[in-house]
């Protein structure tokens, strides 16, 4: 056993009985590093990694590859989603020098922590132009040990290489402490943006399988999220269009699973058929805002049934008792990836007995398979396309295959489970609260809207610490530790919001405007205006660097000034507004020329450009009316209710109510006469019913 055994982590403690003598990121390490003048190893990935486990085994495993490097090197396991902010770091250092990157990540330092090599996988033996793990190894050490100057030279050009990347795409302005001009923002900004912004999109949209761009295929839900939200706005039926097509590849696809709901990672080709298998939390709430917004748009019972089948997934498999969810489900069981999901087609034959021939037929289910020999299962058509081909009505087809998922279902839950990422991350948790709302707000279900106040409590309690910085990141066995990030800020400040839109309970704001203080106290860089991925002071890490790009998961800087505009607007705080409006100043140029790595960016300027609706709901029936409200595709709104008491938000004072519910509609606190009708509000907005 090493010192992973008194971690919580579980891609930690998947190593804690590895032979190597492995540490976490912890300043023992570094002491020993240092009072040894060794070189580090810090080895990076996740639990769900297949090429992690993949390395482990051929190497991590082995006692005489695990006796060199305890011999030559003070070996460090990092879980990147416990310490992005290290992943970061030396993922930076591995992209300059191999211009790629990925898990598993082997980067050496030096004992300050500065990285001098970095690279991913590394087989047994020479394979495929990389030197084998144990060859790497020795010719490190002999650099380190013959020529160490070699590797602190080395070391500080990559660490000044890292620091000026980090603002590479920041247009900072001449005084980031100056108040920002309004109308010269609303100048400069202007719509033209946006169209330049879908036409940057649109050169990438695969148009026969929807997404962007070729193989491997994620799911883009932000990119598609600005199609919809620009539709809305401009009336464009492209946006449209692509945004439900890229949906309905990826809902008929592999990358979901079609017997229990939820989505994988990525498809590895461009047709979403084959799926890295395991399931990210992240991905399945970000798809869930984004069906969600959708269904409201359509109507399509497509999207309903797939934000319920994935609820029920996330509720069944991912959620723990008190009412946080875990992070992640693998992509191997049984050391093998995707062993759970696939399909022989005599064993569906068997199950499904004299249904197996339509079941077959609708998912793509052979006796040759559609990947390694097996079937995933996918839809080759639509449910109407289908149900027409084979002069069947839709419902009665429908019915016939929900009962063949059920008894397969039944069959696959009998199998060894893949390994479940047990620990429970604030800012994945809170982009899950987000994700409630939204499926609430678009299907009405009660239980949505439970689970989202249960999960934002269960944060709250769970992750806070009294403290100036009053948030820890991940939790596990009672045990919350490691500071929060500025995403984990960002995205509870967002789920906040949220949740108040649909309990209209004040203290949520409250608790919001309070962690954004958080965030202007601590994470504020002065020189761009933007924000730092890790709070001040923290001592464990080389720099700091800024979280910009919108990735798998949103820009905590991104996602700060949707919660600016939107708070400031909730509790009229000016100073709020423009200095969101001053981030996207400085990030405008940027949103502009690289849209698809920019894409919540994309619709923070959407926001900024259109400011949203502020909208005012008094009366005795504030709050149901408020809630109808909600489910009207308006992406550019803001809503406070009240039934009472209209002078605890600023949005509310001075509203008077009576008999009647009121419904105002304002811009900058200057209000339109008030409605009593949906109809009136929508002719008021010049909206169509879908």
């Amino acid at each position: 056993m090493n010192q992973l055994q008194y971690e919580t982590s579980p891609y930690l403690l998947q190593h804690a009985h590895n032979p190597v003598d492995w540490y976490a990121w912890k300043p023992e390490a570094f002491a020993r590093a240092k009072a040894e003048n060794k070189p580090i190893l810090v080895s990076i990935g996740y639990s769900t990694c297949h090429w992690c486990h993949v390395m482990e085994r051929e190497s991590f495993e082995k006692e005489d590859v695990a006796a060199y490097m305890n011999a030559h090197y003070i070996n460090i396991k990092v879980d990147r989603e416990e310490r992005p902010d290290v992943d970061a770091i030396y993922m930076e250092a591995c992209q300059i020098l191999t211009g790629g990157g990925g898990w598993p990540l082997n980067c050496f330092l030096t004992p300050e922590g500065k990285p001098f090599y970095a690279g991913t996988y590394f087989p047994p033996t020479p394979a495929h132009n990389r030197p084998s793990w144990v060859q790497l190894l020795e010719h490190l050490a002999n650099i380190w040990e013959t020529q160490p100057d070699v590797a602190h030279e080395q070391a500080d050009k990559l660490l000044a290489h890292i620091q000026r990347n980090d603002d590479l795409f920041v247009k900072a302005p001449e005084n980031a402490a100056l108040e920002v001009d309004l109308a010269k923002t609303e100048a400069s900004l202007v719509p033209s943006i946006l169209e330049n912004i879908f036409y940057q999109m649109r050169e990438r949209f695969d148009r026969a399988d929807g997404g962007f761009g070729g193989a491997p295929k994620f799911p883009s839900t932000m990119a598609i999220q600005y199609l919809l939200n620009y539709h809305y706005f401009t009336g464009n039926t492209e946006a449209l269009e692509h945004a439900e097509l890229s949906l309905e590849k990826m809902i008929q696809g592999g990358i979901y699973d079609q017997l229990g709901g939820g989505f994988a990672r990525y498809a590895t080709d461009r047709e979403w058929l084959i799926p890295h298998f395991e399931k990210m939390l992240y991905d399945n709430a970000l798809l869930l805002m984004v069906l969600s917004d959708a269904y409201l748009v359509t109507g399509k019972a497509l999207y309903r049934e797939t934000i319920e089948e994935t609820m029920e997934y996330l509720q069944r498999e991912m959620l723990h008792p008190e009412g946080g969810f875990y992070s992640a489900q693998d992509a191997d069981s049984e050391g093998v990836e995707g062993k759970f999901f696939v399909w022989q087609k005599s064993e569906v034959d068997e199950i499904l007995g004299p249904d197996a021939d339509l079941f077959n037929a609708f998912y793509d289910v052979t006796e040759q398979g559609n990947w390694e020999h097996q079937n995933i299962l996918w839809r080759l058509a639509s449910y109407e396309q289908f149900a027409a081909g084979v002069k069947m009505p839709i419902e009665t087809l429908k019915a016939r295959l929900k009962a063949c998922r059920e008894k397969l279902f039944a069959v696959r839950s009998k199998r060894i489970y893949p390994g479940l990422d047990d620990k429970i991350i604030l800012g994945w948790n809170a982009l899950m609260v987000s994700a409630c709302v939204r499926a609430y707000t678009a299907l009405g279900h009660e239980n949505y809207r439970e689970m989202a106040v249960r999960n934002l409590a269960f944060l709250e309690e769970k992750f806070k610490i009294e403290a100036k910085r009053p948030l820890l990141h991940v939790w596990k066995n009672d045990q919350a530790q490691y500071e929060a990030f500025i995403d984990d800020y960002a995205y509870l400040i967002a789920a906040l919001i949220d949740v108040y839109q649909i309990t209209f309970d004040i203290r949520y704001l409250q608790d919001a405007a309070k962690y954004l203080e958080v965030v202007l106290s601590y994470f504020e860089d002065k020189a761009t205006g933007l924000f730092f991925y890790t709070a001040e002071g923290q001592e464990d890490i080389i720099l700091r660097k800024k979280d910009l790009y919108d990735n798998a998961t949103p820009s905590g800087n991104s996602t700060m000034v949707l919660n600016l505009q939107r708070l400031g607007i909730l509790l009229d705080r000016s100073a709020w507004r423009a200095k969101g409006s001053q981030m996207l100043q400085a990030m405008a140029e940027t949103i502009e020329r690289y849209p698809l790595s920019f894409e919540r960016w994309a619709t923070a300027l959407m926001q900024e450009i259109y400011p949203p609706h502020e909208i005012a709901v008094v009366g005795k029936d504030a709050i149901a009316q408020a809630m109808a409200l909600q489910k009207i595709f308006v992406p550019n709104k803001v809503i406070a209710a009240s039934v009472l008491e209209t002078d605890k938000l600023p949005l509310l004072a001075g509203k008077t109510a009576d008999d009647n519910t009121y419904i105002y509609v304002c811009r900058n606190f200057v209000c339109q006469r008030p409605v009593v009708s949906l109809d009136a509000f929508r002719e008021l907005l010049q909206l169509k019913v879908v």
